[in-house]
Parts: structure tokens; C-alpha cells; sequence
């Protein structure tokens, strides 16, 4: 069965502990989803020139955070890799000349497990994660998203995650939304349900509020978008399955693509 991409918001790393409407989404949406053969993940924690991906049998869990609760520290998601995937992921990128290099023992960065550990609790499906270059041109990225289409025919579940506004120098005592980035979302959402790939790739240039939305020191939390989005390409739809906001400048929304 071909499974839907996602576009998933991982927020802050306390979505791992906390019970809201946004993690209660995210729990039936894996539940809905069943169990994939496995789970391949464009992580903007995971920023590298070079398309990176794991290889490992098993995963440690990284807690590439600071300043949180200690229980934080304590939360393990031990889901298994899958070497042979990783070595079909290779062969994709191998056949359009993609360069990329495997690497062992990284363990999954918080951008993976704090999302599949409210959607997978058990963690025990196996788990991909692939680096993202956030100096890659939009339309670079929608193409290396593009050659991992194959997978969703073989029962594997495509996630970008990441964040659409996404701005920490800007976070707020509340969740109320900044108005700016409720019209940053507007402007993306209307131009991902037309696929308007050509105002997408611009939206450094076309986008309002996008330098408080998309600061530059923090495009790798947008770009995993764009990954998820070329995997999606033959379809071309895009549905907005949640949309909710952390501190005011955090987005949480989920859009699957088909």
C-alpha cells in the first residue's frame, strides 16, 4: 500500500512529556497510520553540507538539548535501524548521482524521536533519519525528496520534520500566535494546497514576515519541507492536518502530501 509523506512540526523537545491537542494529534495519527515497514526521517537537527544517512542495527537516543527538566534527560526511544533500508535509501541517491556518505552510531537527534515517540511509542519500527542542507536551493532539496519516492510503494513512512515558523530569539511567555506568523502560515498554506512549486522555491523573496518567520540562522527547521514535498511530486496534494502554535513563534502543524 503507498503510504502518505508528512511535513511534521517537532516543536520544542517538551512535546515529548507534555498531553495537548498537538501531541494527541500526533498519537492518532500514528495509530491511524498502523505499522510501516519502517520510517525514514529529514531532521533539521541533522544540518550537513553532505546527504548523511544512518546505518545502524540499533539507535541510541540523543538529548541535543539543554536547560530542561532532568526527567528529559531520562526518555530513551530505542527504536532499531534498518541497514538494508539505508542501503536501498543509497541505491536511490546512487542512481541520480546523489553524493552521499553513511554514518554509524549517531543515535536519532530530537527532531526524530520526540515526534515518533508520541506516534510509535513502542519504538519498534525500524527508523532512517537523513541529514537536511539548509543551503541547498529550495528546489534541490524537493529533488532529493523526489528520488525516495519509490519508497512510499514499499510500505515505508516519509517524515520532514522541522518547523514553519520556527524563530527562538522571538519566543513568548504564551501560545498565542504572533500575527505575523499566522499570516506566514496563510501564505504557505494557500501556495502548498495549489503546489505553486514556483512561489514555494521563492519564498525568501515572496513570503511576508519571513525573516521573523525563517530567520536565517534557522532555515533548517523550514527545509525539511521541501524534502518531504518531492517525495510527493507524482500526486502533488497537500492537506493541512493540524495547525496549533508553541510560545507565540513556534508553529505546530502537520501537512501530509500525496
Amino acid at each position: 500500500m503507498k503510504l502518505p509523506a508528512f511535513f511534521i512540526a517537532h516543536g520544542s523537545p517538551l512535546l515529548a512529556l507534555e498531553d495537548n491537542e498537538y501531541t494527541r494529534f500526533l498519537e492518532r495519527l500514528g495509530s491511524d497510520l498502523g505499522k510501516p515497514r519502517g520510517i525514514v526521517v529529514f531532521s533539521a537537527h541533522w544540518d550537513s553540507p553532505q546527504q548523511l544517512i544512518t546505518v545502524d542495527a540499533q539507535h541510541e537516543t540523543q538529548h541535543d538539548f539543554y536547560g530542561f527538566p532532568e526527567e528529559m534527560y531520562k526518555l530513551a526511544y530505542p527504536a532499531p535501524g534498518d541497514p538494508a533500508l539505508s542501503s536501498r535509501i543509497s541505491a536511490l541517491f546512487k542512481d541520480s548521482n546523489l553524493c552521499h556518505q553513511p554514518i554509524l552510531g549517531r543515535g536519532l537527534d530530537h527532531g526524530v524521536w520526540v515526534i515518533l515517540k508520541k506516534m510509535f511509542p513502542q519504538a519498534d519500527i525500524p527508523v532512517v533519519a537523513l541529514s537536511v542542507d539548509s543551503m541547498r536551493s529550495p528546489e534541490e532539496q524537493y529533488n532529493i525528496g523526489r528520488m525516495l519516492a519509490p519508497l512510499r510503494d514499499e510500505g515505508i513512512l516519509l517524515i520532514g520534520s522541522g518547523g514553519l515558523v520556527h524563530n527562538l530569539r522571538l519566543l513568548k511567555q504564551d501560545d498565542q500566535p504572533e500575527p505575523w506568523a499566522l499570516d506566514f502560515d496563510a501564505w504557505i498554506a494557500e501556495r502548498l494546497e495549489a503546489w505553486d512549486l514556483a512561489s514555494l522555491f521563492a519564498f525568501e523573496k515572496q513570503a511576508p514576515h519571513v525573516r521573523e518567520a525563517v530567520p536565517t540562522y534557522g532555515k533548517e527547521h523550514f527545509v525539511p519541507l521541501f524534502y518531504v514535498m518531492g517525495t510527493a511530486d507524482e500526486g502533488k496534494r497537500a492537506q493541512l492536518m493540524i495547525q496549533a502554535y508553541q510560545y507565540g513563534t513556534l508553529s505546530l502543524n502537520c501537512w501530509m502530501v500525496d
